[in-house]
């Protein structure tokens, strides 16, 4: 939050207008550049459409069809604080930002009361700003429905993490969730172009080359206000030059990070992705890490390296360590929720344990096979005893005649067959004997002996228990 704007806690100063925060250049390049219209706004076509609730709450028209409640969830630099600054500039309504990391309870009501006693004197709307409402306690969130259910305040929340996970319950029934999406490159392209030339940006006084904007909006990471800080640092650095041209080496420079040769567009990216991949396969888990860190420092989008990392986890890990799985869904499903840059830690475990673990791609191969055999033609009718009986004439054709119930026998295995005619002991699941799955190759062929009648018992019914699979 940036310290000239209304905080609670402690003596702050009056809040200011979005416009004013504008004029004055000494507001960091990202405020100054900050939309004064949702017509400037760059990027979240989805949430801007005519009609929508953004559209309806900056209109304003009729209070009763506007949102009293909306939250918006996105990965950082993707419009949050914007938006909420265009729906506060719009109107004659007072604009209050909180923060979830310095407020409290008390603080939530004292902004509340302030709020009903400007709206009951003065009939002037309140629009109260929760920055990092994931942050906030039940109780403190708890402190904001009244407002919200009688609309005493416009309640508009910025979270980057899922709030259907991080919401309670009551507060997010009673709000509208907006989806917000990292910017496309397009978008970005437009945000620079926009800070060099303007009056209220650089206004025209340095050049970017090609190589520092390919640079600056991979550092970027999909960002837009991290994108803005490192242009407006490696302008400053420019500006001691004659000309004063921000080049890769001044970004570099300015940022103090190297501006990666990775072209997401281009052979980097799939070259360094395939060793990604190929060192988790290769077990060297180091080289593992190496690969990770350059993509996530590179601005890869870090739900395409979490969908890798899964891959990884079936085609490489499988069954020799069946948790492997679970470990990189686990990891995706963190990174959507926690955005980056905690996003890493859950993918450097994951990919950890996948690099580390045993390696088995018998299941991965097992469908390969079976998918061949089915392309060629291998495919045979279905055995008239598995067939569905339950529809009316059904038994009379055979179907399900002679079927045995697999739980019928102590161990629930029967010998019966269920491939097709053609394909009856076929073997496709190759089990290795790395890790756990060395326990199941041995279980593997317990159960083809029994299932394929060749245990030496009937395996059927209650007279034979099926062997000891």
């Amino acid at each position: 939050m940036d310290e000239d704007l209304f905080s609670l806690g402690g003596d702050a100063p009056a809040p200011r207008t979005l416009s004013e925060g504008n004029r004055d250049h000494r507001a960091p390049l990202a405020v100054r550049m900050r939309p004064a219209s949702l017509d400037e706004v760059v990027g979240q076509h989805q949430v801007l459409d005519p009609g929508s609730p953004l559209r309806r709450l900056v209109a304003a028209d009729d209070s009763r069809t506007a949102p009293s409640s909306v939250i918006l969830w996105g990965p950082p630099g993707t419009g949050k604080t914007t938006l909420a600054y265009v729906v506060a500039s719009s109107g004659d309504r007072e604009f209050v930002e909180v923060s979830a990391v310095l407020a409290g309870v008390k603080d939530i009501r004292d902004v509340v009361d302030a709020a009903r006693r400007r709206l009951r004197t003065t009939g002037k709307e309140t629009v109260l700003f929760v920055d990092e409402v994931h942050r906030f306690s039940k109780s403190q969130q708890d402190a904001l429905l009244p407002s919200v259910e009688n609309r005493w305040v416009t309640l508009i929340a910025a979270t980057t993490e899922n709030p259907h996970f991080s919401v309670i319950s009551p507060l997010l029934s009673r709000s509208i969730v907006l989806t917000l999406e990292p910017l496309e490159r397009a978008d970005l392209d437009t945000l620079v172009d926009r800070a060099l030339a303007e009056e209220k940006g650089l206004g025209g006084a340095v050049e970017l080359t090609d190589d520092a904007r390919e640079a600056l909006l991979r550092l970027g990471g999909g960002d837009a206000r991290k994108i803005l800080t490192s242009l407006e640092a490696a302008a400053a650095a420019a500006l001691t030059k004659d000309p004063p041209v921000v080049d890769a080496e001044v970004l570099a420079q300015a940022v103090n990070r190297a501006a990666l040769r990775y072209d997401r567009a281009g052979d980097q990216h799939y070259d360094v992705t395939s060793a990604f991949i190929k060192s988790m396969r290769g077990s060297d888990v180091d080289a593992s890490l190496h690969y990770l860190a350059r993509m996530i420092e590179a601005g890869e989008d870090p739900r395409f390296i979490a969908r890798r990392v899964v891959i990884a986890a079936s085609e490489e890990v499988g069954m020799a360590d069946p948790t492997a799985l679970q470990v990189a869904v686990a990891a995706m499903q963190a990174v959507q929720m926690l955005g980056m840059p905690e996003g890493r830690i859950p993918l450097a475990q994951a990919v950890v344990h996948i690099a580390t673990a045993p390696k088995s791609n018998a299941a991965y191969k097992a469908l390969d096979e079976a998918i061949a055999d089915v392309r060629s033609g291998r495919a045979g009718v279905v055995p008239p005893h598995l067939r569905d009986a339950h529809y009316s004439g059904a038994k009379s054709l055979g179907h399900g005649a002679e079927y045995r119930y697999a739980h019928d026998s102590p161990h629930g295995v029967v010998p019966q067959q269920y491939a097709p005619d053609e394909l009856v002991g076929t073997d496709y699941y190759r089990p290795r004997e790395s890790g756990p799955e060395g326990r199941v190759a041995q279980r593997v062929q317990a159960l083809r002996r029994i299932v394929r009648g060749r245990d030496g018992g009937n395996g059927a019914g209650g007279s034979g228990d099926g062997g000891t699979a």
